[in-house]
């Protein structure tokens, strides 16, 4: 499936970063696995600075010398394309049909946010590209949820990343801001079920994240929802990259 403004014509190649350490763009750092990401990003000893894109103010979070939050409209993200220079990027948006209020406000953000933030990284020079999916899916879904996160994903396969990881989670546990009652009578059904469909742990789906991006394997790199843990664990027992308090 082709998506008009998938392909960028032009990119840089290699972001300019002081002593040749590693920057992180980060966009979804105030949901459940945008703010594991932020936490291990800004632990990690081979980052020297994160960029963080968000749609509210994270307060003193923003706080850390290094860290640079950008507050905007996704809508008029191309505004800050400069501001966007980065090795790695980290695409944790998200939401849900209740949250967003019609298809069209979730297709927003899922998809449309969702490559509008590729297309810029990759004109500025990123290499390494990594999205939170979904389990099962798949642009030809009949359900829409599967089928938006499927296009999502088409649409980021047609634009040639040097390094691109998609992270397919079943159910995502983790302690939310918000109350969601019924995903926590799913999670709790959901840890009877096979691996594949078994709650993953946010901070697991972060780890799995991190270890992926520095490893920056060529090509495609598709995780299944069962194999998010076994990530996490290998890169954080291989290498030691990051320090999690």
């Amino acid at each position: 499936m082709k998506h008009g403004g998938a392909r960028p014509a032009e990119h840089r190649d290699e972001p300019p970063v002081p002593g040749g350490s590693l920057t992180a763009l980060l966009a979804g750092a105030t949901g459940l696995v945008g703010g594991e990401c932020l936490r291990k990003l800004l632990a990690s000893e081979r980052y020297s600075g994160v960029i963080v894109v968000t749609r509210r103010d994270m307060g003193e979070h923003a706080r850390h010398p290094r860290l640079r939050q950008y507050v905007t409209d996704f809508a008029q993200l191309g505004e800050l394309r400069p501001r966007l220079r980065a090795h790695h990027v980290f695409c944790a948006l998200g939401t849900t049909m209740r949250k967003a209020g019609s298809r069209r406000a979730f297709r927003e953000v899922d998809f449309e946010y969702a490559l509008r933030l590729a297309q810029l990284a990759r004109l500025e020079g990123a290499t390494h590209f990594s999205i939170v999916s979904a389990v099962g899916a798949n642009a030809r879904s009949p359900f829409f949820y599967s089928r938006v996160k499927g296009e999502v994903e088409d649409a980021l396969l047609g634009m040639n990343w040097p390094s691109l990881a998609i992270f397919r989670p079943s159910l995502i546990a983790g302690a939310r801001a918000e109350s969601r009652p019924l995903e926590r009578v799913s999670e709790g059904l959901l840890r009877l079920a096979p691996a594949a469909w078994q709650p993953v742990a946010a901070a697991e789906i972060a780890a799995a994240m991190l270890a992926v991006a520095l490893d920056s394997p060529p090509g495609v790199t598709i995780v299944e929802s069962r194999d998010i843990a076994g990530r996490a664990r290998a890169g954080t027992a291989e290498a030691g990259h990051y320090c999690d308090d």
